[in-house]
């Protein structure tokens, strides 16, 4: 027998009373089956329902032949009349989703004559998958639709149709349907085939809000959010843009200014130190002008500062230079950044080898030049060199 579906006939219960016919016990619980339930099962591309069934846990549910089994923490009396309890929080998100998600995709398909190829309800997000190049201008003006039909109110009408009344009916569905199919619309916004659970009203949605479109197979895929998700992110956002704001010492509507400003005070500082350091490496070469290999300890550097450095030197001893840019300090241990170069672009492969093993390091390089990071002494690194 199947089981009577009480979230078709009203998505807003949240508590109901349902006599236990099988209690059987699976892999991921026991699996539970009542005359009638209001827990929603997976499909769709819609989660399944949480809650709880009496004491028991309901973890998950799913729908086989008509009937829906409910995986619980632990069994349930046979033929006992249980309370059904639905977690309403997450069940209304889902709905806020999902709802959402048609009003977004049956305005996208009427504008670009597109279907919609996929979709997925995640714990955070919603992904739209469409067969069509949407670009994110385009879905600024679908998201203002959208938000401009949800402050509209309108009813949602949900009914099952079959036959002739069905064939004169246009629709979405990702395949063709027969017999008895649940057809749901949002007026003016959509007529999509759905099995899953929806808001009465389009104000119940709350708000839409489009993250991301990026190209995706033969079209895109559209990040969403919606209700109450939609809300926490954009607080979420806009209290990281606040206190940028403060940091910045700029009003939050305008923190992107404020931060080209400093980004272009950035560049200059950059451009300032790279010809200090680019002086400053001159002068290091000059006094070791003509000395044969040198090896150097400076202070913590990037790689690409090292590197130069190294470069510089090497063309004015006339040998092997090795820098090493760390915290350097007698028996401290420490990570150090370092380029070998040879001026006369010898291999040095074989040396960059024994020093990377025996000064546990990591890197290498060819045509004489050689970078990494060692992380040792400096003593041990002075003792390598010496032999």
């Amino acid at each position: 027998m199947e089981t009577e579906k009480l979230y078709y006939a009203d998505p807003f219960i949240k508590e109901f009373p349902a006599t236990v016919l099988s209690c059987e016990s699976g892999k991921t619980g026991y699996q539970v089956v009542l005359d009638c339930t209001a827990f929603y099962p997976e499909g769709g591309g819609q989660p399944a329902d949480h809650g709880t069934l009496g004491a028991a846990a309901v973890t998950d549910v799913h729908e086989k032949g008509g009937v829906i089994f409910h995986t619980c923490d632990r069994p349930v009396e046979v033929g006992a009349i249980v309370t059904g309890a639905i977690d309403w929080s997450r069940r209304f998100d889902h709905m806020q989703q999902h709802s959402g998600e048609h009003i977004c995709s049956g305005l996208i398909c009427a504008r670009f004559g597109c279907d919609n190829v996929g979709f997925h309800m995640g714990t955070d997000i919603v992904t739209i998958d469409f067969n069509a190049d949407i670009s994110w201008e385009d879905l600024m003006e679908i998201e203002a639709q959208a938000n401009d039909y949800i402050y509209a109110d309108v009813p949602i009408d949900i009914q099952f149709h079959q036959g002739a009344e069905l064939e004169a009916l246009e629709y979405r569905s990702k395949k063709p349907l027969e017999g008895e199919v649940r057809i749901v619309s949002f007026p003016g916004a959509d007529c999509c085939a759905c099995c899953g659970t929806h808001v009465a009203q389009s104000g119940q949605v709350g708000l839409v809000k489009f993250l991301s479109v990026q190209k995706f197979r033969e079209g895109v895929r559209i990040e969403l959010l919606c209700g109450r998700r939609a809300l926490a992110y954009l607080s979420r956002t806009w209290e990281q843009n606040r206190m940028t704001a403060q940091l910045l010492s700029s009003k939050p509507e305008h923190t992107h200014n404020a931060v080209i400003k400093l980004q272009n005070q950035l560049s200059e500082a950059n451009s300032r130190a790279a010809h200090m350091e680019e002086a400053a490496f001159a002068a290091i070469a000059k006094e070791y002008a003509g000395t044969g290999d040198v090896l150097l300890f400076q202070p913590s550097m990037p790689p690409d500062s090292v590197r130069r450095l190294a470069d510089s030197v090497a063309k004015s001893c006339g040998g092997l230079t090795a820098v090493f840019a760390g915290v350097s300090g007698p028996g401290h241990v420490c990570k150090y950044n370092y380029a070998l170069l040879r001026s006369d672009g010898d291999d040095i492969s074989a040396l960059v080898k024994s020093m990377n093993a025996a000064l546990h390091g990591r890197g290498g390089g060819r045509n004489g030049f050689a970078q990494g990071s060692v992380e040792t002494r400096q003593e041990e690194i002075e003792a390598f060199f010496r032999k």
